[in-house]
């Protein structure tokens, strides 16, 4: 089960190979690791990349290995630039090294998670080398970010579907792939939230030597469709927070690889140097920690997916900024709030004031599910136990009624 290195047993196993390569990502994907290298029929082969093998981001392949997984291969692709130029570089790294481990590892099946330039390249290595692709969280909608063509290419690529919301299977059909090969399981994140061992707010504050009594959560990434450093309206939504709600201090998880995410985290050092008994930035949380954070806060505010599948889930209210998430399907508890430190302000004060409050009493949440891991691994056991998987998919046309 994953552990296999010469010729044995494993041979006649099918072989799934999970591709992962950041730390919330590998989040959403642990439950489904961990049900595959339980499996007897089947064996893991683990691919990590990405932010996981960078010491900037906090190493958190270590994260993987503690966990008790073994790492078939590790492919480094980062470059030291957040430019266009510097994604576009560490894409074509990417490309040319999936391959390569694909060649070597030979896996029958792989599974790849969102919308990420990592996973394209992991896509399309695996589309050239004939590899079947099943496809977590396509359909989605992000107006904001290139993810958006990233998500629907891989999609147009994948063999198995798995979408998050009926929403989102939805539009994979009107993308034209065949309804029986798209499966609505759940959001695979329910899993992972249904085993969160919880921690206070003072066991949080042992661990980050931090006071926790009263905080935000801020999560802010780049919007990579923009191209206006996004790093000044942050810096400018940290200002206002911080001199107008005294009583609170601040979380601030760092930015992720994108373009400008360096920017972001420089104004966070800056930030964090400045009012350093309030200002707390983080790289390098475990899944377990980050997920206790947002349990305990006040209120999230940014631009951060979790915003929009966890926070509902833990009740908690989401000042989603910008368009990095437009066109998601949200939760009640979601309020939308454009780039603007004017609107911005607005916002806040209604926070203020209480008037956001009736919106955790009745929360209505797209995204739910129980045991969507195992079966999502039973989806893929009978594609596989099949025989022979046929990649030459036809576009699928509903016939007019």
């Amino acid at each position: 089960m994953g552990r296999y290195n010469t010729i044995g047993v494993a041979d006649f196993m099918k072989r799934i190979c999970v591709v992962t390569g950041t730390r919330a990502e590998y989040g959403l994907l642990k439950e489904l690791i961990s049900e595959i290298n339980g499996d007897k029929e089947v064996e893991l082969q683990l691919i990590v990349t990405g932010m996981h093998l960078s010491p900037e981001f906090g190493f958190t392949y270590k994260e993987i290995e503690r966990d008790g997984f073994f790492i078939n291969d590790k492919i480094e692709i980062l470059m030291s630039s957040d430019t266009d130029i510097g994604i576009s570089k560490s894409t074509a790294l990417a490309l040319i090294s999936f391959s390569e481990t694909y060649n070597r590892l030979k896996p029958d099946i792989v599974i790849l998670l969102g919308d990420r330039y990592e996973m394209l390249a992991a896509a399309l290595a695996a589309y050239i080398s004939k590899v079947p692709i099943v496809h977590l969280c396509g359909g989605d909608i992000t107006e904001g970010a290139y993810d958006d063509a990233f998500r629907h290419s891989i999609t147009k690529m994948a063999y198995l579907h798995f979408p998050t919301t009926m929403l989102a299977k939805k539009r994979i059909e009107q993308l034209g792939e065949n309804p029986e090969k798209v499966f609505y399981c759940g959001y695979l994140g329910n899993d992972e939230l249904n085993k969160l061992k919880c921690k206070d707010k003072k066991e949080l504050e042992k661990i980050v030597n931090f006071n926790l009594d009263n905080y935000m959560l801020i999560v802010y990434h780049a919007t990579t469709l923009e191209k206006e450093n996004p790093a000044l309206f942050f810096e400018n939504m940290m200002t206002y927070l911080v001199e107008n709600f005294k009583d609170y201090n601040f979380v601030i998880i760092k930015g992720n690889s994108d373009t400008y995410g360096r920017s972001i985290n420089q104004r966070i050092d800056i930030l964090e140097n400045r009012y350093s008994t309030r200002i707390k930035g983080f790289f390098s949380l475990s899944r377990e920690e980050y997920l206790n954070f947002l349990k305990n806060a006040n209120i999230m505010i940014g631009n951060s997916s979790s915003g929009i599948y966890e926070a509902p889930c833990l009740k908690k209210l989401n000042i989603n900024i910008g368009d990095r998430q437009k066109g998601r399907e949200r939760a009640s508890t979601t309020i939308d709030c454009p780039t603007d430190i004017n609107r911005f302000i607005e916002v806040m004060e209604k926070y203020k004031n209480n008037e956001y409050l009736p919106l955790l009493e009745n929360i209505k949440n797209p995204y739910f599910g129980d045991d969507v891991a195992k079966k999502i691994l039973s989806v893929i056991k009978d594609e596989l136990n099949k025989g022979k998987i046929d990649l030459k998919k036809k576009f699928y046309e509903k016939e007019n009624s």
